[in-house]
C-alpha cells in the first residue's frame, strides 16, 4: 500500500476535505473506508505509471544517434506528460523525477544538435527550457501537481474551498495556473464560503488570492 508520509492525489484530496467546514457537509464526511479506497487507487496508479516509465526508458534506449526531430519531440512530449503525472503520485518520487529530467535533458541535447545553426530553433529551445524549469518548480507543490492532472480529483465546485484550505506556499504556486477571469470568479466564491463559515485562517488565503487580481 501507499507510503503514509507521501499520499497520492486521491487520498490527499480526501484529507483536504475531511472535517473541513469550507466544504459541503457531504464532502467533509470522509471515513476510513473512503480513505482506504483512495489509497488503493493511488497505489494502482503508481503501479501503472511504473510500467509506463519503464516503457519510456526502453524506447529511449533504442533511439539512434541520427534520430529524426519528429521522433525526438514526440518522446519528449510523453516524458513531459509522465513528469506531470508523476508529481501527483504517492510514494517516494524524487529518484523517478531525476531520471525523467536526465532523460529529457538528453533528448533536448539531441534536438539541439539536430538544429545546430538554426538560430530561431535555438531561441525557441532556450525559451522552452525556461518554461520547463518553471514547470518543474510548480510540480514540487502537491496542490499544483494535482490541479495539473487532466483528471484532477479536485472538482470545479471544490476548487475555491481547496485554495482557501491550502498552506500558503501551496496556494502561491497554484495561483500561477489561473487566468484573471477564473481567479476573479474563485475569489467571489471564496468570499461566499468564508461568509458562511465565519472567521478563520482561510481569510489570509483570500487576501492572497485577491492580491493577484489585476487592478480595476
Amino acid at each position: 500500500m501507499m507510503d503514509a508520509l507521501h499520499p497520492g492525489c486521491h487520498q490527499r484530496h480526501l484529507l483536504r476535505r475531511r472535517d473541513n467546514p469550507l466544504f459541503s457537509e457531504e464532502l467533509r464526511r470522509v471515513d476510513d473506508a473512503l480513505l482506504a479506497q483512495a489509497r488503493q487507487r493511488d497505489a494502482d496508479e503508481r503501479e501503472a505509471f511504473m510500467q509506463r516509465f519503464h516503457a519510456l526508458l526502453e524506447e529511449a534506449s533504442g533511439l539512434q544517434a541520427n534520430e529524426d526531430s519528429e521522433t525526438l519531440l514526440g518522446l519528449k512530449a510523453r516524458l513531459d506528460q509522465a513528469y506531470t503525472l508523476l508529481a501527483s503520485l504517492g510514494g517516494e518520487t524524487a529518484p523517478l523525477k531525476q531520471a525523467l529530467r536526465r532523460l529529457t535533458d538528453a533528448i533536448v541535447s539531441s534536438i539541439q544538435r539536430a538544429a545546430a545553426g538554426d538560430h530561431l530553433a535555438a531561441e525557441e529551445l532556450a525559451q522552452e527550457r525556461l518554461a520547463r524549469e518553471q514547470h518543474y518548480r510548480l510540480m514540487e507543490h502537491p496542490l499544483a501537481a494535482d490541479l495539473m492532472r487532466p483528471d484532477t480529483p479536485i472538482a470545479p465546485g471544490e476548487l475555491a474551498a481547496t485554495l482557501l484550505s491550502s498552506p500558503r506556499e501551496e496556494l502561491e504556486a497554484a495561483l500561477w495556473l489561473f487566468g484573471a477571469e477564473e481567479l476573479a470568479s474563485l475569489c467571489r466564491e471564496a468570499r461566499q464560503l468564508l461568509a458562511a463559515a465565519g472567521s478563520g485562517p482561510a481569510h489570509a488565503n483570500l487576501q492572497l488570492m485577491e492580491a493577484q487580481l489585476p487592478p480595476g
